[in-house]
């Protein structure tokens, strides 16, 4: 039994036998396929480009179309329990931003979501948003700022924007002006890869 023992080694100083990690994205209609054929949407992309890096990595797309800030907060403790995952992907708060609503509020949920994520040993990427100065240049600067201060307070990483390279081009943009088109996916992919393989391969 010894070749047995030899080829255990083997495999293990190899990584064959490597444990799969898994990575949640709690995300809004911007990661739920909002309007787009199923399959299409840059988190499906992002299953497509893991399986051609040959990492053995999970993804389970927990995002909602209109979910909130508070509304992702109120089902993160129950995904992390039910997925125990080892890299957790937050790209909310564009609802909050699009409604008006209070960006110390956005900012606190943000926040607890990304300690509770901490808590259960977690690598946490935070995607970052823009919106229109619909509410002014103050507001909308403290919104875009947010996702920043939040990344360097709790030593997470940041993909800064998902929307660059795409935000001002109407063509990549479904009829609502909000919602991309399917176009537009890759490049939100690459907006985000840069930032989430380093986590994958720790």
């Amino acid at each position: 039994m010894r070749w047995l023992a030899a080829l255990s080694l083997v495999l293990f100083t190899t990584g064959a036998y490597s444990a799969s990690k898994t990575v949640l994205v709690l995300g809004d209609s911007l990661s739920a396929e909002y309007g787009l054929a199923r399959g299409s949407g840059w988190v499906t992309l992002l299953e497509q480009r893991i399986r051609q890096s040959k990492l053995n990595v999970n993804v389970i797309n927990a995002s909602i179309s209109g979910e909130t800030t508070s509304g992702g907060k109120a089902r993160l403790p129950a995904l992390l329990t039910q997925h125990r995952p080892d890299v957790v992907v937050i790209e909310l708060g564009a609802n909050d931003g699009l409604r008006g609503l209070p960006v110390a509020s956005a900012e606190r949920n943000l926040s607890d979501m990304i300690k509770a994520s901490k808590s259960t040993n977690a690598e946490v990427l935070l995607i970052g948003m823009q919106i229109p100065p619909n509410y002014g240049r103050e507001y909308t600067q403290r919104f875009t700022g947010m996702y920043e201060k939040l990344a360097k307070e709790n030593k997470i990483g940041l993909a800064p924007f998902l929307l660059q390279k795409v935000a001002d081009d109407p063509k990549l943009f479904q009829s609502d002006r909000i919602h991309p088109v399917a176009e537009a996916q890759p490049i939100m992919l690459d907006n985000v890869w840069p930032y989430l393989k380093p986590l994958l391969s720790k």
